[in-house]
């Protein structure tokens, strides 16, 4: 029974439907190469308070301008996959803006990922896809797998299971090319998706809780510091096992914690700590 489940929803992602935008490609130089590094000083300088939704909206304006003017600045391309990564999951509420952040960060992610000429040259043979080339990969790469990825995840999932579990195999394929190459990645990032995969997976599809629960407690462990990590845990295995004292006791660290005490991410952390209030006041709604 479960393969016949199974197959009735691989069957399903033929379906027409929205697909995720950007090439794997580096475009051409446009801008002026000399005025590339002052306008990146400027979009760090506003980079630092992402916080802020029109400074983060400005500096990915200015990264763009850089971009333009460099397009080989790997450095750029990360910022910019990342950046509409937290813009869409951080200062967009409508769902249909969250995935037009999401799909853009998916774009850059491409070209992030384009730079790897290696990576690419299997792609452009053919008979490959991403899951499968993703062995050229370097630790280089790493930021623009993760990025990617979480993007791709997050949109997937918001176009629905169909759509999601077409794009699985990429994800998996980069995050797990990210726990192979450099696991300590953005607060121990690989252990935390396979914390949430494991948990919101559907059954037929390999959940598996006690995973989940494994990963989660290892990137606690190793990154205590970054608090999306106790968000998700608590979204997602406390509700699926409803088990409300891991529920409550992980928000509340959150509620209760520094956002400001590690400074690179502040903005992260903030947004994470409205995560947890929110999730707390709907409690009722998660719990039978």
């Amino acid at each position: 029974m479960r393969t016949l489940i199974a197959a009735s929803f691989l069957a399903m992602l033929t379906a027409c439907g929205p697909k995720a935008g950007g090439t794997y490609e580096v475009a051409a130089a446009t801008g002026d190469a000399s005025a590339a590094d002052s306008i990146k000083a400027e979009a760090d300088a506003l980079w630092a308070e992402r916080g802020d939704k029109a400074k983060l909206q400005a500096a990915l304006t200015k990264y763009e301008q850089a971009y333009a003017a460099n397009p080989t600045n790997q450095e750029l391309t990360v910022k910019l996959t990342r950046g509409y990564y937290f813009l869409g999951d951080a200062h967009e509420s409508d769902q249909d803006a969250k995935m037009a952040q999401w799909d853009t960060a998916i774009g850059w992610g491409k070209k992030c990922m384009a730079l790897n000429k290696d990576f690419t040259a299997l792609l452009d043979k053919g008979d490959e896809d991403e899951a499968t080339a993703v062995r050229a990969t370097t630790k280089g790469d790493v930021p623009c797998m993760y990025w990617m990825a979480t993007a791709l995840g997050k949109w997937a999932k918001a176009n629905g299971i169909a759509k999601s579990l077409k794009h699985l195999p990429t994800v998996k394929a980069f995050i797990g090319r990210v726990s192979e190459l450099d696991p300590s990645y953005f607060h121990a990032a690989s252990d935390r998706y396979w914390g949430a995969y494991y948990s919101v997976i559907p059954s037929f599809a390999g959940q598996d809780l006690d995973k989940s629960k494994a990963h989660f407690d290892k990137s606690i462990a190793a990154a205590p510091e970054y608090f999306g990590t106790k968000v998700l845990m608590a979204e997602n295995l406390a509700v699926k096992q409803q088990d409300q004292a891991m529920f409550d006791k992980l928000l509340d660290e959150v509620i209760a914690g520094d956002a400001a005490a590690v400074p690179a991410i502040t903005p992260e952390n903030t947004v994470e700590q409205a995560k947890a209030k929110a999730l707390k006041a709907k409690k009722s709604e998660f719990f039978r």
